[in-house]
């Protein structure tokens, strides 16, 4: 999805924020799944902007620290779906697999080894993802 004529400068950083974050090909992937329901399509506008948009277009901490933070916090929270999504803006970002697995299993000990496990294995499901893909 493109920014639209009428769209707000916040829609538009945020689009240009996602698709950075997110690479072309995925956030093109993400939107025509998105974008076809009405329901998730209001969630996505009212994320892009505020989210994308506004926070992660914030001084203060560079993009790559911003990526960290998330999967810290999804993976703290359970959050697969969005641990996934997460993990590949990481990786695009310049977090390697290995780093990007030490963090989380060093939350092993702060959260426990349920939360851990599945976020290990949904880590090891995205970066076979990305391996696939080139």
């Amino acid at each position: 999805m493109s920014a639209s004529p009428s769209a707000s400068p916040r829609a538009a950083a945020g689009q240009a924020m996602r698709r950075k974050l997110m690479g072309e090909a995925y956030a093109d992937r993400l939107n025509g799944t998105v974008y076809a329901d009405p329901i998730m399509q209001k969630f996505a506008e009212v994320t892009t902007e505020t989210i994308f948009g506004t926070l992660w277009n914030r001084p203060g901490l560079d993009l790559k620290t911003r990526t960290l933070i998330v999967v810290v916090s999804d993976t703290v929270m359970g959050r697969e779906a969005e641990l996934a999504i997460h993990l590949r803006m990481a990786r695009n970002q310049g977090w390697s697999e290995e780093e990007l697995t030490e963090a989380i299993l060093h939350l092993a000990g702060y959260i426990g080894a349920p939360l851990v496990r599945e976020a290990l294995l949904a880590a090891s499901r995205v970066f076979a993802e990305l391996r696939a893909e080139g």
